[in-house]
């Protein structure tokens, strides 16, 4: 393994749920999902910032849904059949949260080596990449 890889991009060889936003690939930590469901009822919260949908209610849990669409500043798309959400679970300031993220669609689980991931490049601008960890370089492709 190179020297210079960081102990941070170290820490996230695994499993990953990869799904899909506007044709682009995307990768959670399998051990952060909980559940994946279909599209369902989202009950809608005044004041909340434009990217969070609302919330569902799960089997008597309430849970907070965001749509990373949003969140990542794409143009919204109308759901389909296709259109899932993801929960998983986050760790807040005081304890683990369940949260719901709306993806366009849910592809496969990968197991990706810590050779295959590089450190987020530099894209400059207004580009918010605070949520991109690593880039995995799988069968040809980023």
């Amino acid at each position: 393994m190179p020297e210079a890889m960081s102990t941070a991009v170290l820490r996230q060889e695994g499993k990953y749920l990869t799904f899909s936003l506007a044709g682009e690939e995307y990768g959670i930590g399998i051990l952060k999902v909980k559940e994946i469901i279909g599209m369902m009822p989202i009950t809608m919260v005044p004041q909340t910032p434009h990217y969070v949908k609302g919330v569902i209610n799960l089997r008597g849990k309430v849970i907070p849904v965001v749509d990373l669409r949003l969140k990542f500043g794409l143009p919204p798309m109308e759901y389909t059949e296709r259109t899932c959400i993801i929960v998983v679970e986050i760790t807040g300031t005081t304890q683990k949260v369940l949260m719901g993220i709306v993806v366009d669609t849910v592809s496969e689980v990968l197991n990706i080596k810590a050779q295959e991931i590089e450190e987020t490049p530099n894209f400059g601008g207004d580009l918010q990449t605070e949520y991109i960890l690593g880039m995995a370089k799988v069968e040809g492709g980023v």
